[in-house]
């Protein structure tokens, strides 16, 4: 595990959208947009908010969202050239923020140029083995069939058994590590065989040791994804769901059962914590009332992982997934060019501010575990504990006081509580964190 990760806050950031780029790529000899360095205006931003790593959406050359890459060597022209992405990544490293990109290798556009030269050349192109291509079934515009990610016609899956896309998967990420970055988000991992990951990374690894990386996974079993394939983290999904699912319902035995989980897998790796990002509805449009949205946010900040925050939750903005074409954009939207012009709630900014600050200045938290001490439907009190240090968290989702009898004394580090006779007062739909 590498060890810078125990202190990292990501603020996750989806850049088409964030920077209102053109829904589909740019014309060939369309002169390329700088978007990219707008950003200069958002540095401070991400301080001051607490974030010290910028975890990153897909940004290089692709057909419209993103994950239909075209070209891995090269920043999509919406959003600048070479130049102003290598601006970027030096930016970050003098204000000693972390960089992860975003690598679609499950999958890539149909304009990616070794699979145009397949449909050019057909068997005879040196890229045929590149693909899962069926050359029999030929009822469609390419003359032959291949396997595609999940339905999507445009999404051409790579074939992960060909030493040669091993190869040029390990050329890609060593050459944007060479830069500066400092690890990468692996889209779709779940996906991929482990084998794939296993040669890739442990390639990798002899180059860039201290590299991070992150798959993406979403059911199963995230441990076996971790040691099969080598991985640094997976993405926490099934906190994700638990801890919304369980302030709607009104039901922390539910957010008790996933914490106990989220244990057990931080004890073989730092699990990817989040309560948003850029494929699901913002956490203040899911929560039924929006005063929850803290307390989500409390346990984000006081579980074991290496937690994200999506851009503009900081702000309290809302936006829903939708099941259609364009579903997705409501919830990448785009920022204004300067912080001052940011519509949206201080208030909420203040609260993700103090707790994520709370997160890097207790960095030991990243490697914590969790004990229930107290447990209904409606309140609950966890201990965050490793070694010496500990936390005690306090939930409050009803609609009455929570009162805590501590049988020692406790000191608020954070939250609503108020002194009372014979312990602490939570309000109603209010947390509280204690030393």
């Amino acid at each position: 595990m590498v060890e810078w990760i125990r202190d990292t806050v990501w603020w996750h950031v989806y850049p088409l959208g964030f920077f209102g780029a053109e829904k589909l790529a740019l014309p060939p000899d369309a002169m390329p947009n700088p978007r990219l360095r707008s950003f200069e205006a958002w540095f401070d931003y991400v301080c001051h908010l607490g974030c010290n790593g910028i975890l990153l959406a897909p940004l290089f050359s692709s057909e419209s969202h993103g994950y239909d890459t075209t070209d891995f060597y090269n920043l999509d022209s919406r959003l600048g050239t070479n130049a102003d992405l290598i601006w970027f990544i030096e930016s970050c490293r003098e204000r000693n923020i972390r960089v992860v990109f975003d690598g679609v290798f499950n999958h890539v556009g149909r304009s990616f140029g070794p699979f145009q030269d397949v449909r050019q050349h057909r068997q005879q192109s040196r890229f045929a083995s590149w693909f899962l291509i069926d050359w029999n079934n030929g009822a469609n515009e390419d003359g032959f069939s291949y396997v595609n990610f999940e339905g999507h016609h445009r999404l051409v899956k790579l074939n992960h058994n060909n030493p040669e896309v091993v190869e040029y998967v390990v050329n890609v990420i060593n050459h944007w590590l060479g830069f500066g970055i400092d690890g990468w988000r692996l889209d779709a991992a779940y996906a991929v065989a482990p084998h794939f990951w296993q040669q890739v990374l442990d390639r990798v690894r002899q180059k860039f040791p201290d590299a991070w990386f992150l798959g993406e996974v979403i059911h199963g079993d995230y441990v076996n994804s971790v040691r099969q394939g080598h991985l640094e983290s997976v993405t926490q999904y099934e906190l994700w769901k638990a801890i919304w699912s369980a302030l709607n319902d009104r039901n922390f035995f539910e957010l008790s059962h996933a914490l106990n989980r989220n244990n057990d897998f931080s004890k073989v790796f730092l699990p990817n914590t989040f309560v948003g990002n850029h494929d699901v509805t913002r956490i203040a449009t899911e929560l039924k009332d929006v005063r929850d949205v803290e307390l989500a946010l409390a346990v984000l900040c006081t579980v074991p992982g290496t937690p994200s925050i999506y851009y503009g939750d900081e702000q309290l903005w809302m936006a829903r997934k939708e099941k259609r074409a364009g579903g997705d954009d409501a919830i990448r939207p785009c920022f204004p060019s300067h912080p001052q012009l940011l519509s949206g709630n201080s208030s909420a900014f203040d609260t993700y501010r103090d707790l994520i600050w709370l997160r890097r200045n207790n960095p030991w938290i990243a490697s914590s575990q969790i004990k229930m001490i107290t447990l209904t439907n409606q309140t609950s009190v966890y201990e965050t504990k490793c070694g010496a240090n500990r936390f005690f968290v306090a939930l409050n989702v009803s609609d009455s006081e929570f009162k805590i009898h501590s049988s020692a004394e406790w000191n608020l580090v954070n939250g609503r509580a108020q002194a009372g006779a014979a312990g602490w007062l939570v309000p109603s739909h209010g947390w509280a964190i204690f030393n």
